[in-house]
């Protein structure tokens, strides 16, 4: 077979799949047994059409331009997955799917163009190429763009878990609840510096009574908060040290012997603004 034949014989498969785009389209839907919504319904024909569009091309196109229109579909694809919260498996269903009709039709089409065995085995081999490749990039951008917002949200959580509260002109306190791993031990570090310069405050009350537990590395960060503080002229108080913790904090031989301390918020606040609070 000339290698004008062959050509021609492939535009032919790759037209008769886009001709028969719509009839493919119906077909998948009817598989579906999820319900979705009016707008996502819109997605997913634009996203079945190009996905059609894609495997059409792979057979009358070389790998190349089919993996480079591949990667474009495939990052549209993911931003609908995450935007709309779906599964990854939603969108590997439907390249699977397809690849299975498709790959019927292209079957019967060589059959009937009585495409030699040669031609129609790297026909075969370029569209699984190119259904391969789809998984992997699905899989790989839906991943990659699932644990970055994951990242995000989580650093904004963990930035106002920390929040530094004014509540005189030179008096903050620093209310820390939960526990303390090294990630959030040095947001503490970096939130308290950082907020007590910018509020310029004199007087930092960091309070522990929502802490459940202190090791030796929060307490060794602990006081490294508060020797940074005393740095920059701001002083520590540090209220709400259950008993537990301060026995704790005593056999890990932590001193704070020249750190004001005090059982609780309440106490602190009264002793630091000199008033009595009802």
């Amino acid at each position: 077979m000339s290698e004008q034949i062959r050509v021609n014989y492939l535009q032919d498969i790759s037209d008769k799949i886009l001709s028969e785009k719509q009839s493919l389209i119906k077909h998948k839907t009817q598989l579906d047994s999820h319900q979705t919504s009016i707008k996502l319904d819109s997605l997913l024909q634009e996203w079945r059409e190009n996905i059609i569009d894609i495997y059409a091309l792979s057979v009358a196109s070389d790998l190349e331009t089919s993996f480079s229109v591949l990667k474009e579909w495939g990052r549209e694809a993911v931003d609908t997955l995450v935007n709309y919260n779906l599964p990854l498996e939603l969108a590997l269903d439907e390249v699977r799917d397809y690849r299975n009709l498709i790959g019927h039709m292209i079957k019967d089409e060589a059959i009937e163009l009585n495409l030699p065995l040669a031609d129609f085995y790297e026909l075969i081999s370029n569209f699984d190429a190119v259904v391969d490749r789809a998984v992997h990039w699905l899989s790989i951008s839906y991943t990659r763009v699932f644990y970055t917002r994951i990242h995000v949200a989580e650093a904004s959580a963990l930035e106002l878990s920390i929040p530094v509260i004014k509540i005189s002109d030179k008096i903050g306190v620093l209310p820390i609840i939960g526990d303390i791993d090294t990630q959030r031990a040095q947001e503490l570090m970096n939130k308290a510096l950082l907020k007590g310069s910018e509020l310029s405050l004199e007087h930092i009350i960091i309070d522990l009574s929502g802490v459940p537990i202190i090791d030796t590395m929060v307490a060794d960060r602990l006081i490294k908060v508060v020797r940074a503080l005393s740095l920059l002229g701001i002083k520590v108080t540090l209220s709400g040290i259950r008993p537990e913790i301060a026995q704790t904090m005593v056999n890990l031989g932590v001193d704070v012997s020249d750190i004001p301390v005090t059982s609780n918020l309440h106490m602190a606040m009264e002793r630091l603004l000199k008033v009595k609070i009802a």
